[in-house]
């Protein structure tokens, strides 16, 4: 019998008051299974039911190790707390399970009668309305909302979705759906529904502000900022509404707006370390060390320990951490209270830290202990990389190339590059952006988005739909999926008649890219792979690049997108720059006659004298290419050859191929 139909079992012994039975068989289970939060929680009920309170509390202790974020434990633990006669520890449970899960009646009407017996009655009518509010509530959407609030997604999901489909619209079953849908990365699904829930209630703020959410998320950060306007003209002093505004800003490159709108937001709630970082950032992107230094370690006053805050400082790449820094990022990566996600941050900078100092075996350690915990929170799957690239290679094939010949949109505007991260791109994209023609912009998703787009709603990971489902696309798909490109990304330019998309994993998506844009340049940076791979494995990125994680995944995907830019150079002759790192750092001048030659560019003197170009730079590089070109970081994988020995073999017949003769 499995864990699932044991706890079903017990439960219905509990409901039927068998609680002496429910301990002598779920008893054996939990010593089997001493992690279970479902077990656990049965067992703390049934012992209060028996009048074993501090047993109870002992119980919850361990469930809430284990799963500090499930609503039901404080809950059972309030209900402990009223056992005892301790008024305020039962307030105290009871609010931290319906901040987790507002959709637990049994709490609400609990804190109603606390406040009211502890002479708040303002509080008291406060608990009153949620509980009348649940009561407003279609049963299937309060029971759906507590199981999503607590993590049961599929579940949430088997109970809402059959009745919307019964019922029609329900605004807040609609609302409830889409934050699923965000739940499992469908953003456009989200989008769909909470379009919908606004059209039937406009003033749903909490649904329009959902929509801003996933606005931002999608990129669409223009919408996003629109929403965020119509929210804050009713609310102007909403905090988290002031705060994504200014995040919608930073999407859009408006770095200085959104400056001035984090350290407005500072002054009234001045111990917000979020808020702090989020100021960081932006300083940092726009160039402003001392003032992003100085932001960084307001965080980490706000709140000691932070583990993104000492990364983000690592990350800088010139910073030096301080002896008594290095303590206390150790005795933080040490403390059993220590979150995984400041641990592993605190890892990668200790290992910068030890790095800086020449102490490289103490450096490694932490490298490989951050990437250790990285990965194992990781669902990255490398073989689904490698079937992508399977398919592009016998779906792009020349004939098919070759039969759609003329088909994209005709403007030459865009100028991608691609490659792995941390291959020198970033460098490449400041030297363009400092040509008078072009405009830098970031590392734009919408080629990403378009291929999601293509892959339809609730795509098969291991049989995609794309890339074969180009060749169900005509020319004028092309045409139209180009024309979006450059209507979508209008807001990331300037007047320059070029811009740069450098967002490297679109390596992978040549094929629709030229099809898209027949005209536009494609450049590939290129760096020595062991030198490319050993900077990936110590740099702890915002999000994705999930292969940089591990010796092996890291290899594999290398060598993955060797196989695909040699299947491009075939298919395309000519049709991509590849710029080798060591050229740039070796003869940065002739490359960048190179590449603007490509570019149909005509020299300009600010190419070579890039790092006075002011602009914002939101990469891991962004110290390194306001400095003139130096050769620091060429080798520095020698200095760890002592570990690197299984990315050598790993990565095999690359270490020759990546340059071919």
């Amino acid at each position: 019998m499995s864990v699932e139909q044991h706890v079903h079992d017990l439960r219905q012994l509990q409901a039927a008051g068998n609680h002496a039975q429910v301990l002598a068989l779920a008893q054996p289970l939990l010593a089997d299974l001493p992690e279970n939060r479902d077990l656990l929680h049965v067992v703390a009920r049934s012992q209060r039911h028996l009048g074993q309170v501090d047993d109870a509390l002992r119980t919850l202790v361990d469930l809430e190790r284990w799963h500090p974020a499930f609503s039901r434990l404080h809950e059972e633990r309030g209900h402990c707390h009223v056992v005892r006669r301790d008024a305020p520890q039962a307030i105290d449970a009871l609010l931290r399970a319906v901040n987790i899960n507002p959709a637990l009646p049994s709490s609400w009407n609990l804190l109603e009668g606390l406040y009211r017996m502890t002479g708040e009655p303002a509080n008291a009518a406060m608990a009153a309305s949620h509980v009348a509010t649940l009561k407003r509530l279609a049963p299937e959407v309060v029971l759906a909302t507590s199981l999503f609030s607590d993590g049961e997604v599929t579940q949430a999901e088997h109970v809402i979705r059959p009745y919307l489909q019964r019922v029609g619209n329900d605004v807040e079953g609609m609302r409830l759906l889409a934050r699923i849908a965000v739940a499992r990365d469908v953003l456009d699904d989200a989008d769909t529904l909470l379009s919908a829930a606004l059209a039937i209630a406009p003033d749903y703020h909490a649904a329009r502000f959902d929509y801003a959410k996933v606005l931002f998320e999608r990129h669409l950060y223009q919408r996003a900022c629109e929403e965020m306007e119509t929210l804050l003209a009713l609310d102007p002093q909403h905090l988290d509404y002031r705060a994504l505004h200014a995040s919608a800003h930073v999407g859009l490159g408006e770095h200085e707006r959104a400056i001035g709108l984090y350290r407005a937001l500072l002054r009234d709630v001045p111990g917000a370390a979020d808020l702090h970082l989020s100021l960081a950032h932006a300083l940092k992107t726009q160039g402003h060390r001392g003032e992003a230094i100085d932001a960084y370690h307001a965080a980490i006053t706000a709140r000691p320990g932070f583990g993104d805050a000492y990364w983000s400082l690592a990350n800088l790449k010139t910073y030096r951490f301080t002896d008594q820094e290095i303590d206390r990022m150790t005795d933080a990566e040490g403390s059993p209270e220590t979150s995984v996600v400041d641990r592993y941050h605190l890892c990668f900078a200790l290992g910068k830290a030890y790095e800086d100092r020449g102490e490289h075996d103490a450096s490694w350690q932490h490298y490989g202990r951050g990437n250790a915990l990285k990965r194992a929170e990781s669902r990255y799957r490398p073989e689904l990389i490698e079937t992508n690239t399977r398919r592009q290679i016998d779906t792009c094939t020349r004939e098919f190339l070759a039969s759609r010949a003329g088909a994209g949109d005709p403007s030459p505007d865009p100028i991608f590059i691609v490659g792995l991260p941390r291959a020198g791109s970033t460098l490449l994209e400041q030297i363009l952006a400092s040509h008078s023609q072009v405009d830098g912009t970031q590392e734009l998703a919408d080629i990403p988005r378009i291929v999601l787009d293509l892959q339809g709603r609730e795509p098969d990971l291991d049989d995609p739909r794309y890339p074969g489902v180009l060749a169900d696309l005509s020319p004028e798909d092309f045409r139209r999926l180009g024309e979006k490109y450059l209507r979508d990304t209008r807001s990331y330019r300037g007047e320059a008649p070029r811009f740069i998309d450098k967002m490297p994993n679109n390596f992978r998506h040549l094929g629709l890219i030229h099809l898209m844009f027949p005209n536009a340049k494609i450049i590939d940076a290129r760096r020595e792979p062991m030198a490319c791979c050993f900077s990936n494995l110590k740099q702890l990125f915002a999000s994705g690049q999930e292969f940089t994680y591990s010796m092996e995944d890291i290899a594999r995907y290398y060598r993955t997108y060797l196989d695909l830019m040699e299947h491009w150079d075939r298919m395309l002759p000519g049709r991509v720059l590849r710029v080798h790192h060591e050229d740039v750092v070796d003869d940065l001048e002739g490359s960048v006659r190179r590449i603007l030659d490509f570019c149909g560019l005509s020299f300009e003197t600010s190419c070579l004298e890039f790092h006075k170009t002011e602009r914002s730079v939101r990469t891991a590089s962004s110290e390194q290419v306001r400095r003139p070109i130096f050769r620091d970081g060429m080798d520095q994988w020698a200095k760890y050859a002592a570990y690197l020995d299984p990315l050598r073999e790993k990565l095999g017949d690359a270490l020759e191929r990546y340059r071919p003769g």
